[in-house]
């Protein structure tokens, strides 16, 4: 039945959701897991023991958090390439690449060396997404859903952090041509609670099959 659905919709095998924190790239992915009935990865930021050290003391502890995100990941990785003959549809809420995003704007030159180190020996053979959902929403947004959410780890995120790691995927959205993209106005989209706003989004996902592509809710509205 699963299937028969992805050959209906010509649905990409491996679709991966990212954007900054705060902006729903969770939510979605479970949602899409959900319709496809696919696999599912997620990153396990709440198994990262160093996390909320970082936000309360990012330079005593940014190199280990970076470093145990990065071996995390590359695991899944490694992981679902091992199953992928038994999953048609595969959705995840991060890219590898998003890593040394964060990597070099928390770490200092000596630390992103070696980081660096490790991430080229680590991610030589990891598999690549068939489409990217790039969810974009405005700092004060992100703020605002990181505040209602209420994760202990995030309470002490900073709008200056979120603007820069905002900066940061544009700048790498900007030049990211390795797969299908689709980028995501999601400022004034409520997919997680509003079955028409994520059926229309869903519907955009499915359609997309090469190149970049642009979705704005608000002007599908006007």
């Amino acid at each position: 039945m699963i299937s028969q659905l992805k050959q209906e919709l010509d649905t990409p095998d491996f679709i991966v959701v990212e954007g900054p924190i705060g902006v729903g790239k969770t939510t979605l992915a479970n949602k899409l897991a959900s319709s496809f009935g696919s696999d599912l990865l997620l990153e396990g930021a709440n198994e990262n023991p160093f996390l909320e050290r970082f936000y309360d003391d990012p330079k005593a502890a940014a190199l280990p958090t970076q470093l145990f995100f990065l071996l995390q990941r590359t695991r899944q990785l490694a992981e679902m390439k091992q199953e992928d003959m038994f999953n048609p549809v595969r959705v995840a809420d991060f890219l590898i690449e998003k890593d040394r995003l964060f990597a070099e704007l928390t770490l200092d030159a000596d630390e992103l060396e070696l980081y660096e180190q490790v991430y080229s020996n680590l991610t030589i053979d990891t598999p690549q997404p068939d489409l990217v959902v790039y969810l974009q929403a405005p700092v004060e947004v992100l703020l605002d859903r990181i505040q209602k959410r209420g994760l202990k780890h995030e309470r002490f995120i900073e709008a200056a952090y979120l603007q820069r790691l905002c900066d940061s995927y544009v700048r790498f959205f900007y030049q990211y041509d390795d797969t299908p993209l689709l980028i995501v106005n999601a400022a004034d989209i409520d997919f997680a609670n509003n079955e028409a706003d994520y059926q229309l989004l869903h519907q955009q996902i499915s359609e997309v099959q090469s190149g970049r592509h642009y979705f704005n809710p608000t002007q599908v509205a006007l």
